[in-house]
């Protein structure tokens, strides 16, 4: 599909719906082929049967884990893809804006005060402080950063950041006085990792998702107009405080309820959004879900990688998406750099 220009005409319905169509095909293609990754090789045949043990694996493992991997990976494009005209900052995801460091500072004390060896409904602790973490640190950030009344874009990403380094000198500090065992599920949390959740759970973070992106997709024309700078937007009629807290409370709802299940998993956010504007345009209309999309085809991919490079054991998802997502916005920055455009 050819490149778009910021400039370019916008999209009619059928190149919308064309777009959107290939991409969501793409995913499940993706996720089926996800599911039959892993260090047992199944038989599609009985994958596919009316019982066995490669249904149960088919069923019971990988399906819950290759979609949890989607929902994740679409909530995060496009929590970014709807900050980054929010903030007017190139460089805005939801690792910056203080929701992903208030839940791993939630999970990490939940960790070190849990019992050893904790089961039962001890089990839903760590992700329900996680995601108490990531709405309080959300409120905080939101409040700290108005100005007369105003959200400024600018000292909400000061501090974000300055909540995230706070963040992160404490989860340092607890993880310096628990014992090992604690220490080493603090770390593997702290890197990012999807695991197996019941069909249930997955279900109210897929409602939770869906709400936020439904959002976050009404504010289309919007963010279209954010993006033109505060002065042109509002001369257009848009409504600068009401409508950053619209975006800003979906994407930190998104941000939150995933990042209570996964741990903080990086970069997803920041490299989707920019490879689909430089494939698709910047018409969110369509650059909304298909950053969506795109995001659930990258971390089901990356999920496939963790599993399956060093078998039987396996990677922390979020390791693979900062080994590609590292070199790779780099890439792009050096390359817009070169060619005299900011990002």
């Amino acid at each position: 599909m050819p490149a778009r220009s910021a400039n370019a005409a916008r999209l009619t319905r059928s190149e919308l719906r064309r777009s959107l169509l290939l991409l969501l095909a793409a995913t499940v293609v993706t996720c089926i082929a996800g599911a039959l990754v892993g260090t047992v090789t199944l038989d599609l045949a009985e994958v596919w049967g009316v019982a066995g043990t490669d249904r149960t694996i088919f069923v019971s493992v990988r399906l819950p884990r290759v979609l949890l991997a989607a929902i994740v990976g679409a909530a995060l494009a496009v929590a970014g893809a709807a900050l980054q005209p929010t903030l007017r900052n190139p460089l805005a995801s939801p690792d910056i804006i203080g929701v992903s460091g208030g839940a791993a500072l939630a999970a990490v004390f939940a960790l070190a005060v849990l019992p050893a060896g904790y089961g039962g409904m001890g089990q839903y602790l760590v992700p329900m402080a996680a995601f108490v973490g990531a709405a309080v640190a959300s409120a905080l950030v939101y409040q700290l950063s108005l100005v007369h009344g105003r959200l400024e874009p600018y000292t909400q990403i000061l501090v974000g950041v300055i909540f995230n380094t706070f963040a992160a000198s404490l989860i340092l500090l607890v993880s310096a006085v628990v014992d090992m065992s604690r220490t080493h599920s603090i770390v593997f949390w702290l890197m990012g990792g999807i695991a197996v959740h019941p069909y249930p759970v997955l279900g109210l973070v897929a409602l939770l998702v869906g709400v936020g992106t439904a959002v976050l997709v009404r504010e289309a024309r919007t963010l279209d107009l954010l993006s033109l700078g505060d002065e042109t937007a509002e001369h257009l009629g848009v409504d600068l405080g009401s409508s950053r807290r619209r975006v800003f409370a979906a994407a930190s709802l998104m941000v939150g309820a995933v990042v209570a299940l996964t741990g903080v998993i990086t970069f997803v956010g920041l490299i989707v959004p920019h490879l689909m504007r430089r494939i698709l345009g910047s018409d969110n209309r369509l650059l909304l879900p298909a950053s969506a999309f795109a995001g659930a085809i990258f971390l089901v991919a990356c999920d496939a990688v963790a599993r399956v490079a060093i078998r039987p054991a396996e990677l922390p998802v979020g390791a693979i998406t900062a080994m590609v997502g590292g070199p790779f916005f780099i890439y792009l920055l050096r390359r817009r750099s070169t060619a005299g455009r900011d990002l």
